[in-house]
């Protein structure tokens, strides 16, 4: 029975011994695999960083391209607001509104890049009788919003039209130049995206002017 009973305590001693080396080694291991989590070595949280990086480098480009196409969408916006009064075809109007709904958001973005970049938003001197056109292509003069803002019926929308165009084809101008130079990710895709829609809208204007 001793002999029994010394054989029976040796057994469980060893049993405890290998179970507790087994938490040693689990315990390891997850104290290991929060290590590696906390370096960054997992290659999702690395890649992700390394996109969040690039993402944020920025340029003079960058910075000229946000400040401009914030005035001249100010003023597509300022156009677009007097299709809905004085427009007479239900294509314009609804054309007005499209662009007023697409470059309202674009304008609150670019603005939010600014001001974490530490540069001034420009201020909005729509309708304020300033003349906004020098340096862009596209912008209308101040002679030429107050000669559409008399306009009405017919002749305004024809107006509106091929200064829309106008406007459309100066803005692709700077989105092209802002793919080519330049850096911030999120404003090279957004000229993307202006280049694409406002083709898309000067076909379609053309088309209600009839030159299509």
């Amino acid at each position: 029975m001793t002999t029994n009973r010394s054989v029976l305590r040796r057994a469980a001693m060893v049993a405890a011994t290998a179970t507790a080396a087994l938490v040693l080694v689990a315990c390891g291991s997850d104290g290991m695999s929060g290590m590696d989590h906390g370096a960054g070595s997992d290659p999702f949280v690395s890649a992700s960083a390394s996109a969040s990086a690039s993402a944020g480098a920025h340029n003079a480009a960058d910075v000229d391209f946000a400040k401009e196409m914030i005035t001249h969408h100010r003023q597509a916006i300022e156009m677009a607001d007097l299709a809905a009064i004085r427009a007479s075809s239900t294509d314009v109007k609804t054309l007005a509104e499209k662009i007023k709904s697409a470059q309202d958001p674009e304008i609150n973005t670019m603005s939010g890049w600014l001001t974490s970049w530490g540069e001034e938003v420009p201020e909005d001197m729509a309708g304020m009788g300033h003349d906004m056109s020098a340096g862009m292509p596209g912008m209308m003069s101040a002679d030429d919003m107050a000669k559409l803002d008399k306009a009405k019926g017919a002749e305004f929308d024809t107006m509106f039209l091929d200064m829309m165009v106008d406007h459309h084809q100066g803005a692709i101008e700077m989105a092209n130049t802002e793919k080519s130079k330049g850096q911030y990710g999120p404003a090279t895709e957004l000229a993307a995206a202006v280049i694409t829609a406002q083709t898309a809208e000067i076909k379609q204007m053309n088309g209600l002017l009839g030159k299509s």
